[in-house]
Formats: C-alpha cells, structure tokens, sequence
C-alpha cells in the first residue's frame, strides 16, 4: 500500500474511530462504545504501523479537546481518569491486531485472533489503569471493566471477521487508467 493511500486511510479511521465514540452507551464509570470497532478494522486494513498512526492521530486529536472521545467528551484529563487505560489501550491493542493478522496473510481465523489478541491487550491496559485509578479491588475492576463489554466485543470481532475481506478488496482498487496513456480502463481489484 502506498504511503499517501496509508495516510488518508489512517485519517478516516481515526475519523471513524472519533464517529464510534459517539455511540455511547453509559453503564459505569466505562461506556460501551463502537469505537473498537473501528480501531480493529484499522489494524486488519493498516497493519501495526498505520493503524498506530491513525489511532495517534485520534488521540493526539481528543488530547487537544476535539470532542472526540465517548459521549463528545476531550482533554488531555481523560487520559488521567477511569478511562484513560482504555484510550492509551488502542495502541497497543491496533499494533497486536495488525501484527498478528499480518502473520495470517488475511485468513480469518488470523484475523478473528488479531482481534481477541489486540482486545486482551486493550483490557489489560484499560483494566489495570481503571484499577489503580479508581483504588478498587481487582475483581471488581475486571466485574466493572471486562464484563459488561465481552458480548459486544464478541459482536464487534464477528462484525469485523465478515467485513474485513470485502474492505480489504475495497481498499486494493487501482485508480482506472487513462485510456490511450499504456493501458485499459478497468478497475482491477488488487491482490
């Protein structure tokens, strides 16, 4: 993938990913939100590399008070609150998917573990910084920061599982050549 393609794809997730956040569902000091969605599918379509930019850019664009964290919210304080873990946590979590779905080459079972893999990274972080944050015992941070989410998150890596191939095909569209300029008008789809 060429780097501008990489770029602007990194900008629409990061986009996407600000969109998600806005579909918010309040159930403790952690809201269920769509965002992870979007930061799974940036690690599938991006890999490690352009999937932490476009998260970075999300982040660094949340740090800077566009409200583009759950529920409209922004400022460098939500990386110091309950839910700062969680926003760190997409690094990570973006860098093991496309990892570990690189290694894969595309198959969906690679995919599907990229994402069980990336969102373990992401509990780990979200979790561990709820808990120091909040004094809470583990249990408890695991009963308020793992559980109510793992049904959507099923949800979310099944959803991401049947849409990645036809993303993946989208993304790989060549720009239709200039008839007479050394070649046809068609669009062939890549790899």
């Amino acid at each position: 993938m060429h780097d501008i393609r990489s770029m602007v794809l990194a900008s629409l997730f990061a986009a996407l990913t600000a969109v998600g956040a806005w579909v918010a569902i309040p159930v403790g000091p952690v809201p269920i939100v769509l965002q992870n969605l979007f930061v799974m599918l940036m690690g599938l379509l991006l890999g490690p590399r352009w999937g932490m930019a476009g998260v970075g850019v999300y982040l660094l664009a949340g740090a800077l008070g566009l409200p583009v964290f759950a529920g409209g919210t922004s400022g460098i304080a939500r990386f110091a609150g309950p839910t700062g873990g969680y926003l760190v946590g997409y690094l990570p979590c973006v860098a093991v998917i496309g990892w570990v779905s690189a290694l894969g080459r595309g198959h969906r079972l690679f995919d599907a573990l990229a994402m069980v893999c990336g969102t373990a990274a992401l509990y780990t972080c979200g979790v561990g910084w709820l808990q120091l944050v909040t004094g809470m015992a583990w249990d408890k941070a695991l009963g308020i920061g793992v559980m109510p989410f793992l049904p959507g998150d099923i949800a979310k890596i099944i959803a991401a599982v049947l849409l990645i191939k036809s993303l993946r095909q989208l993304i790989t569209l060549e720009p239709a050549r200039t008839p007479g300029a050394g070649g046809n008008a068609s669009m062939p789809i890549g790899k």
